[in-house]
């Protein structure tokens, strides 16, 4: 594809990078657990959540490790997510992806939306993708609908649907 692919994902645990994607090309909308975050937002700022390595007692789940830290006001530090009802998300990170986004967006000609696996409990990933139907391919084994003028609705696993638009797009020539 000429300009390539960009990921727009609830995920907050980086398997796509994981997975080889571009770091550049990726919105994680709900935020990421490999970014840290001051507890009380005494910042803006976010920073890699590298350094901290947590050690769970199994037997008990309780963190054997000091906690994290912010760096700036001393106070506890937690992973730059987006909770239900929170008002202390710091969406600087967040932000900087959906512009790198927009401006992604702004150099494709016929964009084709492809959306594994959302369902409608968290609809932000569904509504990404309406939004800028009409070419969206819904892939969801239980909640495939889609209103045929946004799209097209594949009742299936996300492998599975992926491998069958191979093979019928030419993928295996």
């Amino acid at each position: 594809m000429k300009h390539g692919a960009f990921v727009f994902t609830s995920n907050v645990d980086g398997q796509f990078q994981k997975a080889g994607f571009d770091a550049r090309c990726i919105v994680e909308c709900h935020g990421t657990i490999h970014r840290l975050q001051c507890v009380e937002a005494c910042t803006d700022e976010t920073w890699p959540a590298d350094d901290f390595t947590p050690i769970v007692n199994e037997t008990t789940c309780l963190l054997e490790n000091e906690m994290p830290r912010c760096p700036h006001c001393n106070g506890l530090a937690r992973p730059n997510i987006l909770m239900f009802g929170d008002w202390q998300w710091v969406e600087k990170h967040a932000d900087r992806q959906e512009r790198r986004l927009a401006t992604w967006l702004e150099s494709v000609d016929r964009l084709v939306v492809v959306e594994m696996g959302a369902g409608r409990a968290l609809p932000t990933v569904r509504r990404f993708s309406e939004r800028h139907g009409p070419r969206v391919i819904r892939i969801n084994p239980r909640e495939y609908a889609i209103p045929k003028a946004v799209g097209l609705g594949i009742s299936a696993g996300a492998s599975e649907a992926l491998q069958l638009l191979d093979n019928v797009l030419g993928g295996n020539a």
